[in-house]
Parts: C-alpha cells; sequence; structure tokens
C-alpha cells in the first residue's frame, strides 16, 4: 500500500510511505524556508516527483482553523483519539481513498510506528507539546488508547515564561514563539543553585495552574511581577526557568508513577520531547522498562504518523521501516564560480588538521535530516578544543551568545570525555562532560547535547572524526546546523555558496567534493 500523507499546520510536512517503509518525509522549512512553514507549493512538486508511483491513500492530520467562535477545522481536527474516517477522492484523474485523522492521533501512531520494537501489542507514550500535555495508554497494537489528562499546554507555558521577560514580547494578544521554548532551555543552565526567590515562586506557581491558557499570553496580567520584561539575561529568569522546568517534569512524572502501570516502555513524542533534560530524567526515573524518544517528536513527524495511522486503519502493522536521514537529496542547481573556488576530492586528515587550525566546513551529505536536528548531513563542523569556536559558530548563525553548541562523537569514545553517556544518534539527551579539555562544546552547566557516531551509521563522518582524533586526541566535533537564521537547512549550491561567501567560510563539502574558496572577502556578517 502506498500512502501520501501531509501534516497542515506548522512545521508542515509531506511523507511517503510504502508497505511499511518512509519512502521520503519533506519538511516545509527546509531548503532555507522559514523555520515551522507549512508546506509550500515547491514542497508539493517536490513530492510529487519523489513519490514511488501512485498513491493508493491520501492522508490529512488534523488541524484548527483560525476562526474566532468557530469550530472550523482542517481534516478530523487537532485533538481526539477516535479512529479515522474515510471517503472516496480522486488523484491526477485515478480514484483514491482520501484519510483523515486528528493531529493527536498522529503523534501517538508516529512514536509507536518509529520505536525500535514496533508494533508494540502495549506501552505508555508521553505527548507533551504547545497544546496536549498527556499519557497514552496503548493497547492491543493501539486498538485501544486510553488518554490520562495532566497538564495542557506544557510547551506554550515553557515558552511563555521566556516571553514574559522578553521586552520584545507584547503585552496582549501575542501567542508564544515556537523558538522561544529551546532558548528557555539553554538559560536554565544559568541558574544558581540557590533557592527561588518567593516572587519567583509565586509567578511559576501561577504558570502551573491547571486550566490556565496561554494561546494568547496575556503578559500584561503579570506586569507587577518581579519577571515582567525584566530581561532574558536577568538570573531571575534563569532562576524561575530552572523551577519551572522542575515543576513540569514532576507534576507528570508524579501521574506517572501514580497513576500509570509499570513494567511497559515510554515513547514520547511532542515538542517537549526535544528537552533534553527532560529525556535524560525520563531515563532516569525507573519508572519505565525502556524510553524511546524520535527524531522528529515534534509536529515534523505528524505526517509520518498520519500516514501510519492510514496504514493501520487499512489492516497493516503499526511498524514502520526508517532513516533518519529520510529527507529531500542535495540540489546541485550550479556550480561555484571557478574563480573564486577550487575543488579537490575530500581528504579527512588534511581537512581534520585545518579544523584543529580553528577552520570552519560547511558540511553536506546524502539527503537532509528529518526533524530539527543537524546529524552529519547539513551541517557546520569545528574544533571543540576553544572557547572561541562556540563564539564564533553563534556569530555565523546569528544566534545568542548563551545557546550551546552540540558536539559529535565517536559512538565508542563517548565514555572517555562524557559521563554516563547515553547513545544517540538523534541529539536527544544530556550527558556530562567529563574533562575541561572541550569547552565549545559544553554548555555553563557542564552538559552537552551529544550525538553519538558509528561509521556503519555514518562512515564518512566518522572516518573525519578518527582522523581528528588522530590529530587531536579527541574523536569530537562541533556539529550545528547549516542554515540561515531564523530558516530550515540549507539545500541547494546556490544558497550554499552565497552562505559560505558572505559567512567566510572557505571549507564546502559535498559528498566527496571538497571546494575551498581562494581568497576571503568581508568580515563575519
Amino acid at each position: 500500500m502506498r500512502i501520501l500523507s501531509m501534516n497542515p499546520g506548522h512545521d508542515g510536512a509531506i511523507a511517503f510511505v510504502e508497505d511499511g517503509r518512509l519512502i521520503y518525509s519533506l519538511e516545509g522549512e527546509k531548503d532555507s524556508f522559514g523555520r515551522y512553514g507549512g508546506i509550500s507549493a515547491s514542497l508539493v512538486l517536490q513530492a510529487m516527483d519523489m513519490a514511488p508511483g501512485q498513491p493508493d491513500v491520501l492522508a490529512i492530520g488534523g488541524w484548527h482553523k483560525a476562526l474566532p467562535g468557530y469550530l472550523s477545522q482542517h481534516g478530523a481536527g487537532y485533538f481526539g483519539v477516535d479512529p479515522g474516517v474515510t471517503s472516496e477522492g480522486s488523484f491526477c484523474g485515478k480514484p483514491v481513498t482520501v484519510f483523515t485523522s486528528s493531529h493527536e492521533r498522529s503523534h501517538l501512531f508516529m512514536v509507536a510506528a518509529m520505536a525500535p520494537a514496533a508494533p508494540l501489542r502495549e506501552c505508555v507514550i508521553l505527548v507533551w507539546e504547545g497544546e496536549i500535555g498527556a499519557f497514552y495508554h496503548w493497547q492491543n497494537y493501539g486498538a485501544k488508547i486510553t488518554p490520562l489528562p495532566v497538564l495542557a499546554e506544557p510547551g506554550s507555558r515553557y515558552a511563555a515564561l521566556f516571553a514574559l521577560a522578553d521586552r520584545t514580547f507584547w503585552d496582549s494578544g501575542d501567542v508564544p514563539r515556537l523558538q522561544d521554548a529551546g532558548k528557555l532551555m539553554a538559560l536554565t543552565a544559568y541558574a544558581a543553585d540557590s533557592e527561588p526567590r518567593s516572587e519567583v515562586k509565586e509567578v511559576v506557581e501561577e504558570f502551573m495552574k491547571p486550566g490556565k491558557t496561554f494561546e494568547p499570553f496575556e503578559k500584561i496580567s503579570f506586569r507587577d511581577s518581579a519577571l515582567y520584561n525584566c530581561g532574558v539575561d536577568s538570573p531571575l529568569l534563569h532562576t524561575a526557568a530552572r523551577y519551572l522546568t522542575t515543576r513540569l517534569f514532576e507534576t507528570f512524572r508524579s501521574v506517572a508513577e501514580s497513576r500509570l502501570p509499570r513494567g511497559l516502555p515510554l515513547l514520547i513524542s511532542g515538542g517537549c520531547g526535544l528537552n533534553c533534560e527532560w529525556n535524560r530524567s525520563w531515563r532516569e526515573s525507573g519508572l519505565f522498562t525502556d524510553v524511546f524518544v524520535p527524531p522528529c517528536a515534534n509536529d515534523s513527524g505528524s505526517a509520518i504518523g498520519t500516514a501510519m495511522d492510514a496504514a493501520t486503519y487499512f489492516g497493516e502493522p503499526c511498524r514502520l521501516e526508517w532513516n533518519v536521514y529520510a529527507g529531500a537529496p542535495f540540489v546541485h542547481d550550479g556550480e561555484p564560480d571557478p574563480a573564486r573556488w577550487s575543488v579537490q576530492p575530500l581528504h579527512v586528515e588534511r581537512l581534520a588538521r585545518q579544523l584543529l587550525d580553528g577552520r570552519v566546513a560547511a558540511w553536506v551529505q546524502g539527503r537532509y535530516e528529518i526533524g530539527p536536528r543537524a546529524l552529519g548531513h547539513r551541517s557546520l563542523l569545528a574544533s571543540p578544543l576553544t572557547a572561541g569556536a562556540k563564539d564564533l559558530l553563534n556569530t555565523i548563525k546569528k544566534r545568542e551568545g548563551y545557546r550551546p553548541i552540540a558536539p559529535c562523537c565517536i559512538a565508542e569514545d563517548m565514555g572517555l570525555w562524557f559521563d554516563n553517556p547515553v547513545e544517540d544518534p538523534y541529539m536527544l539527551y544530556f550527558s556530562r562532560v567529563r574533562t575541561d579539555a572541550l569547552p565549545a562544546v559544553t554548555h555553563v552547566d557542564g552538559t552537552a547535547r551529544v550525538q553519538s557516531v558509528r561509521s556503519s551509521d555514518e562512515p564518512t563522518l566518522y572516518r573525519l572524526l578518527e582522523s581528528f582524533r588522530a590529530v587531536s586526541g579527541y574523536g569530537v566535533l562541533c556539529n550545528t546546523s547549516l542554515n540561515f537564521s531564523g530558516h530550515g537547512f540549507i539545500n541547494r549550491m546556490s544558497e550554499l555558496i552565497g552562505y559560505c561567501e558572505t559567512k567566510n567560510i572557505s571549507d564546502v563539502i559535498v559528498g566527496d567534493s571538497w571546494y575551498q574558496r581562494s581568497e576571503l572577502g568581508s568580515t563575519h556578517t
């Protein structure tokens, strides 16, 4: 069975599944479109071009329309765990079945199908995101799903705290910005170890009240609090961020401990599944036999989930054969100007030496990653051995200086440089750095979000890490996403070369080709 599936909301995506195999998952923000964007016309054309044939099923994920006072919705709507519905339609003049199910179900079926042990007869699924905050008891391979609501809008509460301190966020009528949750996660590391002040606790406890809504976030209602427009660099916000992080996790953990069956694995979906501290805490909670978080835990995986919901509806098992590099191939829409760029075969030993000398390399391999993490196919790579590398990369990416830079590491070496590391090829867990030799990837609290790399998964990146270890003693590199600020991964040669010329990056690797710029231009912008 061939299923073409779409997520119509933010983090829009189009996925194609054939006989339980993920053919592709193409995301609206990739190819330098705006972050968190929806499906574009060019993405639809690309999806049609990459499709292996006529789909048997068109699957549409549910969403809501922004019509105040109306119950209008896309497809089956945002909420609900009832099975999807079908109707008859056509595709390019040929009959096709149209399937739609809720956005809530897309999270459940995505993570259940992608789990290593799928299909799962029974498990616990946690969905926490901007609007949904609930556990689900998954039984009979998904035929029975029992929700256990905990706290609505956990992600929006988290992002709203950043907005409360941020002087650029409007007082009324605005919704928490998707990118601010990640920024707040970075700022929690700056919190002092002391007990939060009473006025900080008071604000956080107000944020934790059940039934309180944050979409929109009426910031003006907190104008008398100490956190109102205090600035994102304020220690008050850092302390509040740490306290809210703890309160949110403990609220969900308490429900899991008291009301969920034991002896089951936990699967995590929703944007809060990108919080590496919470993921590590779930693994260490002792409440579950195993924990699985997919690389596309946020809404970028929803098209996959709706496709698998449709597949299960038509009698196929809820099991997906997938690879994290299931995005679109790189577009060679031209070659760099030979007057400014030379090209030669990739020589990883020489590149490793240049990275050690302080160079930054744009690194492109194969198809782009699904989900928001750069995992060695659309990356900027640099040496982790100097603190200046972090500042340089954040300057290139136009990011705030407090934002951490993640490392990639030879999987077999992780225990040398990180305490009790979680082998994770998707950068979804924090590990504590056990050496002071890696300042560029060590966050202020001593942690790092490590991507483990094995030769069987990423042979070229693995060889580069081996070569860097040979010249430096450390099989670790800085690995951050290759993108224009506020946009998804770069995916075409013309934009890549323009980016590197603007950013003074003189080394560009695309597959086995190494492009080097003969002369550097202006300073970083």
